[in-house]
């Protein structure tokens, strides 16, 4: 090992140099022997660098690689993974304690599900956890450059648009909105309901057919810009000493401790040590020795908790239960209408599953629904399927707002849901059989709105061992194992 470092160091035969100078400038003896014991100094420095324990190699590193150790890995870097680094940092004791990594594998975000979202936040949920996750991150949105702001930039804007959500009921759902309303109403939100003739009045260029209740809320809803918010995440967390690392995770190194839980029954109960990062376009990866990971893969967590072992165990035992995260593609249309309903228009949310919001100000909205669960489409691309649109949107949205009967689609995408199979809530916290993996994923549809909460939620768990905030332990991995669903009524 010495050999190798005092192959790097400064060779001497190099003083010829500064006998050159000597020679012209007439410098003392003591100058020369000053400068050759800074250089020996220097040397030093480095050797103690060199030690292990240390990041220092004789050797230059690949631009971009992360680097070979870390307090904490978060695999993701969308909208929640650069949420929960932020707010790691934000609580660290001493400024640069911990090392956080952020890893993502799609650097130009083209097929982020963060930037592809209709960027809409609402309370009206059927659960309390998740009217309060949402009541929270909308408090953080609205004061967003107290918390993101940095200094010498500009300051974030969101182009956050208040025209709030607005929920339809038939006479078959209008008790359960009824009672989403009370739960609403009592954790804080400011939700009211609205009888058909109420809501002709105060929406004419709506048909009210076949409407026996609706909801519209009042305050801290609407939509705005995702790729803003993941934008200050990022931009505020890199201030803050976040390393950013463009590469793909391929698998980890663990420790295995095998234990019988029951009678024959034995399990493995693993401990990350090492994840490893492939970079992008090459086969070069780079190992980042870490005691803490956190899987905020979104779509692709499943992916990430299967090389683990998890799901790929006995079909009857704990590890052979699969994590119920999968992609799940969605389209979104782009539409154009003139005569269309304009300023007043709120994020509409139809009980035939039809959804509308507007999209700037010259006439354009967007629209879409989700498939049923028989015809859900391909996910190997997110190629759009504009048939969708002509046979199952189009006539619940003319049926809705009669202006839409003359319609021009001008465009479309498509993104993927980190669709939670079980019961489409958000995921968090330790799986029972990975010691050191947190997940903060299988949010179905609204991680963008919740980000800035679940971000503080997984910190605390972290760093404080438990929630300090909002009691989301509602949304722990244990529900899953013992096959107890918590089902969230307000799925758009």
């Amino acid at each position: 090992m010495w050999r190798r470092l005092f192959a790097t160091a400064p060779a001497f035969r190099a003083q010829k140099a500064p006998c050159r100078s000597f020679k012209s400038s007439r410098r003392s003896d003591k100058d020369v022997f000053e400068e050759v014991e800074d250089q020996f100094r220097a040397f030093r420095k480095k050797a103690v660098k060199a030690m292990p324990g240390s990041d220092w190699s004789p050797f230059e590193l690949t631009p971009g690689l992360p680097p070979e150790r870390a307090d904490v890995v978060i695999i993701g870097g969308g909208v929640v993974g650069w949420s929960i680094a932020y707010w790691i940092k934000r609580k660290e004791r001493t400024r640069g304690a911990l090392r956080v990594v952020v890893v993502e594998k799609d650097p130009t975000y083209s097929q982020a599900s963060t930037v592809l979202s209709c960027g809409g936040i609402r309370q009206q949920f059927s659960l309390k956890e998740n009217i309060l996750l949402s009541l929270e991150s909308a408090d953080f949105l609205r004061n967003i450059n107290k918390h993101l702001w940095v200094t010498n930039e500009d300051p974030v804007d969101l182009q956050f648009n208040h025209s709030g959500y607005l929920f339809l009921a038939s006479e078959k759902s209008a008790h359960v909105m009824e009672e989403n309303y009370s739960t609403q109403r009592y954790a804080g939100a400011k939700v009211v309901l609205l009888s058909p003739s109420q809501l002709k009045e105060r929406f004419p260029w709506m048909n009210t057919e076949g409407v026996a209740l609706a909801s519209l809320g009042l305050e801290n809803e609407g939509w705005f810009d995702p790729w803003s918010l993941l934008n200050a995440f990022r931009r505020k967390a890199l201030s803050m000493g976040v390393y950013q690392c463009f590469g793909e995770v391929t698998g980890f190194r663990y420790s295995t401790q095998i234990a019988e839980v029951a009678e024959g029954d034995f399990v493995d109960f693993r401990r990350i040590k090492c994840v490893n990062v492939r970079m992008p376009n090459s086969l070069e990866y780079q190992p980042v020795e870490c005691p803490v990971v956190v899987n905020a893969a979104g779509a692709n967590s499943g992916k990430i908790a299967a090389m683990l072992g998890i799901g790929l165990g006995p079909e009857e035992s704990v590890s052979g239960i699969p994590f119920p995260v999968e992609p799940r593609k969605r389209f979104v249309y782009v539409v154009h209408c003139p005569d269309g309903p304009g300023l007043d228009t709120p994020f509409l949310i139809d009980y035939s599953g039809v959804y509308l919001r507007r999209e700037g100000l010259g006439g354009n909205y967007i629209a879409g629904m989700s498939p049923e669960e028989t015809e859900e489409p391909d996910i190997s691309n997110l190629d759009v399927d504009h048939e969708f649109f002509q046979e199952k949107v189009w006539h619940h949205l003319a049926h809705r707002i009669p202006a839409f009967e003359k319609l021009k689609v001008s465009s479309a995408w498509a993104g993927f849901y980190d669709y939670n199979t079980f019961d489409q809530n958000g995921i968090l916290g330790l799986h029972p059989l990975v010691a050191n993996m947190y997940f903060a994923t299988g949010f179905s549809g609204h991680g963008l709105q919740q980000s800035p909460a679940v971000g503080r939620a997984i910190a605390e768990l972290i760093l404080d061992r438990g929630y300090k905030t909002i009691d989301l332990s509602a949304f722990g991995i244990k529900r899953i194992i013992k096959k107890k669903p918590i089902l969230e009524r307000n799925i758009v």
